[in-house]
């Protein structure tokens, strides 16, 4: 017998529609935290050195990039995150696919 795999799990629990309605809620912010951290690593920084250029502390910046971080950053704040690591902030609305 085949062991499920995470995406069998995925499949199976965004059936059950309380699930994907939350699932949906965080696509966004689970979105933007990886960007923050891919474009952080494209540009050569650890956490430690872009605090440095924001002049702030490692721990606010690993706030900033976690998933399980309830605090939502400031828009500012993501832009002077994207222009740290050589980037320009984009926002760009989408509609809901019925």
């Amino acid at each position: 017998m085949k062991r499920p795999t995470f995406n069998d799990f995925k499949r199976k629990a965004l059936q059950k529609p309380e699930v994907k309605k939350e699932y949906v809620t965080l696509t966004a912010t689970y979105s933007l935290r990886k960007q923050l951290i891919e474009n952080r690593l494209k540009a050569g920084l650890t956490q430690e050195e872009l605090a440095k250029i924001l002049h702030t502390k490692k721990s606010n910046i690993s706030r900033l990039e976690s998933v399980n971080s309830k605090i939502s950053p400031k828009l500012s704040t993501i832009e002077e995150y994207a222009k740290a690591v050589g980037c320009k902030l984009e926002i760009h609305f989408v509609p809901h696919k019925n």
